[in-house]
């Protein structure tokens, strides 16, 4: 058999391996493109896995198509300029979507497993990254039209220090207060024990209750799958659900707590009591095991916020995809659509997409699917039916950004401190007759978001209490929005808002409801019965909706992926 030799393909800095026997070197001239590529010697970047060249000048031929083959060698009589040489490089992995998710498990690829996965492709079906994350900026103004901001955790920090935002990193203030509408008045939610004894939203009855119930003076836990509601109201009270919990379930999922999962939602919390016998118990118990523990040296390049607080950037929450974007350059993909996926008979996977220069096949030893469960399903139906049904079980609710500005007059005097409009925001229990979820204050969380004078208000409506919302206009959501605030923030007879941005997301969050886990662990045992080993499902309905446990469940899905090439590798 020939020997091979490799020629390299350069495409905006990245190249591919060309297999040529060595009759065919021989065959080729000084002055054809094939020997000014084998001059260069580049490094290999991967893009892509399959395309063509064509004899013809080095900067179109990255614009050609070509049919798909798993070997490419071909006979000397062959080598013409008039036809093509199929170019072949395997990828280690393609990341599908361009969310936050998928950018970031591409980005710890990266920075902690480049020795594995160095080969990596992150394709996104629109013509931008960042998935809901939406900054706007306008006039003076900066708003957000998804997500708003992020818990600082560790692995949060980590990806904002790799993607070089240390220095555009915001933090809002860790004594801001968060306030619960109840009543007819805004109280405050305590952040400290301390604040416990004298908080007013709860009555001196409820949080006794809360209390015994925290250490265990409670029923004992079913024999079923409990919901936030039925474990809340066992544990805490009454007064902890439906003042508390309720609304932070409308502001966080935009859900209904009767039928979220406490297990799936709120593991954390859930795992107390099962470790512990108690709320509190667990609590302890954790506690002195982390003390027993070796403790990890925290990594000193990070930041140190104070407090409970919340982050985002100068420019707002798009600067952390559009950083890790521009870092990865050219292995992010834009308009790439995915038609077709299978598993060679090698164990590879073969995608094929329609992009903006034509149909494109790419090989993987690995693949991620970081897209909403529902995409995913529509992907996956023709290779395994019972992944894709499974994939389909997940609901997600209807919801709506809406981002207003008053002048700082219009603001009731009760609701300011020291003459300032001072919190993160307030949230609407649904027993309160109000239909927005939550209103969060931008312009007081974050610095430079409205002009001097004004006031920046997110507000978001819908859920999956308030579906109706997809029949009603920009208008009348704006009208909704600017009632509720009357009742509770902004004077009766002030001034009609400013509508800045009204962003209806008709699938907006995935509801962790009852069975979730199941449903996620039942597709994941779908696809490995199927047979396709290296294909791994990512994303907020898998790590949970919060961007900073998207970030978390990115270098989760990044280790899965490095352990399992690893795997291959040896095989």
């Amino acid at each position: 058999m020939a020997t091979v030799a490799d020629f390299w393909y350069l495409r905006n800095g990245n190249c591919l391996t060309l297999p040529v026997t060595y009759n065919q070197r021989k065959s080729i001239t000084s002055r054809s493109p094939l020997a000014r590529i084998h001059r260069s010697k580049l490094s290999i970047n991967s893009l892509f896995s399959l395309t063509c060249i064509r004899n013809r000048p080095l900067r179109t031929w990255g614009r050609v198509r070509c049919s798909v083959a798993e070997e490419s060698t071909i006979a000397p009589s062959k080598v013409r300029a008039d036809e093509s040489v199929c170019v072949q490089r395997v990828l280690d992995c393609i990341i599908i979507g361009g969310g936050i998710s998928g950018l970031c498990i591409a980005q710890a690829l990266a920075t902690k497993y480049a020795e594995v996965a160095p080969n990596v492709l992150v394709t996104e079906a629109r013509n931008r990254v960042g998935g809901n994350i939406i900054t706007m900026e306008r006039e003076g103004y900066l708003w957000e039209e998804g997500p708003n901001s992020f818990q600082p955790s560790d692995p949060m920090l980590t990806m904002v220090v790799d993607s070089g935002l240390k220095d555009d990193l915001v933090l809002g203030d860790p004594n801001a207060p968060r306030f619960v509408f109840w009543d007819g008045k805004l109280r405050p939610v305590p952040s400290k024990p301390t604040d416990l004894p004298i908080f007013d939203l709860m009555s001196l009855g409820g949080k006794i209750r809360a209390g015994f119930g925290a250490l265990g003076f409670r029923p004992p836990p079913p024999d079923h799958e409990e919901s936030v509601e039925e474990f809340v109201r066992r544990n805490l009270g009454d007064e902890v659900f439906e003042r508390l919990i309720e609304p932070f379930c409308s502001g966080v999922y935009a859900g209904d707590p009767s039928k979220l999962s406490m297990k799936a939602a709120f593991g954390k919390v859930w795992n107390l009591e099962q470790n512990g016998g108690s709320i509190i118990g667990g609590a302890l118990k954790a506690m002195q095991k982390r003390a027993s523990g070796q403790k990890e040296l925290r990594d000193a390049h990070l930041p140190k916020p104070k407090g409970q607080t919340v982050g985002s950037f100068r420019k707002g929450l798009a600067m952390l995809p559009n950083a890790i974007s521009a870092r990865l350059g050219s292995k992010v993909k834009l308009s790439w659509k995915l038609s077709n996926i299978i598993r060679m008979e090698n164990g590879r996977y073969k995608l094929t997409y329609e992009t903006p220069e034509g149909s494109v096949s790419l090989q993987s030893q690995c693949v991620v699917m970081t897209v909403p469960s529902y995409v995913a399903s529509s992907l996956l139906r023709p290779i395994s039916a019972a992944a894709a049904d499974e994939l389909s079980k997940f609901y997600y609710p209807p919801v709506a950004a809406v981002s207003i500005s008053y002048p700082k007059k219009a603001l009731r005097a009760e609701c300011l401190i020291d003459g300032e409009l001072k919190g993160f925001g307030q949230l609407h229990p649904r027993s309160q007759g109000v239909e927005t979820l939550g209103t969060i204050y931008s312009s007081s969380l974050f610095p430079n978001r409205a002009p001097p004078g004004r006031i920046l208000l997110l507000n978001y409506i819908g859920g999956a209490t308030n579906t109706g919302i997809l029949s009603k206009t920009e208008s009348q959501l704006v009208e909704a929005v600017d009632r509720d605030l009357r009742k509770i923030l902004i004077n009766p007879n002030a001034e009609d808002p400013l509508m800045l941005g009204v962003r209806v997301w008709p699938q907006a969050i995935p509801q962790y409801l009852i069975g979730h886990l199941d449903i996620l662990s039942a597709a994941k045992a779908a696809l490995s019965n199927d047979g396709f080993e290296g294909l791994f499902l990512g994303g907020n309905y898998v790590s949970g909706v919060a961007l900073g446990r998207c970030v978390e469940g990115a270098y989760e899905v990044a280790a899965e992926v490095t352990n399992f090439l690893a795997k291959y590798s040896n095989k």
